[in-house]
């Protein structure tokens, strides 16, 4: 497993990060908590140190099932989680804080990120320098090691950073969604701020398994994927074909592929999330994977096929 130095601080991050939305089970479907428990302990067991929730996924249930998890080994992996759009008020910010800590069951969170700007989902538009002057006393507390940021634009970030030090940025990343490689993350790469990319797989679109028609289950999000509205979603399965040899010459799955190709940009970590043992070990073992530049030039070319028909909006669903 390669690791990635989190911006300015001296933590390190697996560049293959385990992702727990799914463990929150809202939005999901056919998660199981034993499932999940099972997967988070065969990643860490596998390399994997760093992984990513969220106070949304699930009201909590996803930072509860990580802390049961890993509290045995809590001082060797890296526990990051995010605070809501709606949450950004000073105070709202501590509460949120705190029941993340307790819902975790640590002592203190190493990276504590703004999950979406103020004003998103119909919140209410907070100051970003008030919300920064928050996160900059939990740390000043000790209750939160280094602050981040989800869904920002680079022009965001930048204004963030006035406020405090900001060390990491989360966008949405994959060879099928890459919006933010236009400013976002050659800002990102000037200004020492790590990127952790989520989605690294498209919602799993990356790794093949999902055939011309597939359909999802009852309550699961990525049926609104725009990746998977018809017009895309043929693009997708032609993209995947073309992958396929690629991943076959280097003896990888596609997804591994699609893992390997994000993490092979400087100072880019890709949260992976699983549902299963299987899948975390299988997701680990992408942090080795070496690529070619000439098969990084011929991945970059066949994921362009899909994203140059992709507008710039950077919000992969529609809700």
């Amino acid at each position: 497993m390669e690791f990635r130095t989190l911006g300015k601080t001296d933590i390190e991050l697996s560049a293959v990060i385990m992702g727990t939305w799914q463990a929150g089970k809202a939005m999901w479907a056919d998660v199981e908590d034993a499932q999940t428990t099972r997967a988070m302990q065969a990643a860490f067991d596998a390399g994997i140190t760093t992984f990513d929730t969220a106070t949304v996924y699930g009201d909590g249930h996803s930072e509860q099932i990580l802390g049961k998890a890993l509290k045995e080994v809590r001082p060797q992996v890296v526990i990051a989680t995010k605070v809501f759009a709606h949450a950004l008020a000073y105070d709202k910010v501590f509460a949120a804080c705190h029941k993340s800590l307790r819902d975790l069951d640590t002592d203190y969170i190493d990276l504590y990120q703004i999950h979406w700007p103020a004003g998103s989902f119909g919140s209410k538009k907070i100051p970003i320098e008030e919300t920064m002057k928050a996160l900059t006393e939990l740390k000043k507390q000790g209750k939160i090691r280094a602050i981040g940021v989800s869904n920002f634009s680079a022009q965001q970030i930048e204004e963030a950073a006035r406020y405090g030090q900001v060390e990491s940025l989360q966008p949405p990343y994959s060879l099928f969604w890459r919006q933010v490689e236009t400013d976002t993350m050659p800002w990102c790469a000037e200004n020492d701020i790590t990127v952790m990319a989520y989605s690294p797989m498209a919602q799993g679109f990356l790794t093949g398994k999902f055939g011309p028609d597939h359909t999802f289950r009852k309550g699961d999000h990525r049926a609104k994927n725009r990746l998977f509205e018809p017009e895309n979603y043929e693009r997708v399965q032609d993209a995947l074909a073309r992958l396929r040899p690629i991943a076959e010459r280097n003896d990888i799955t596609l997804g591994q592929l699609a893992l390997a190709w994000v993490i092979s940009h400087t100072g880019t970590c890709a949260i992976a999330g699983a549902r299963n043992a299987d899948q975390a070990l299988q997701n680990a073992k992408a942090g080795s994977v070496k690529l070619s530049d000439d098969e990084m030039a011929e991945i970059d070319a066949i994921g362009r096929t899909v994203t140059e028909h992709i507008d710039d909006n950077p919000v992969q669903w529609k809700w």
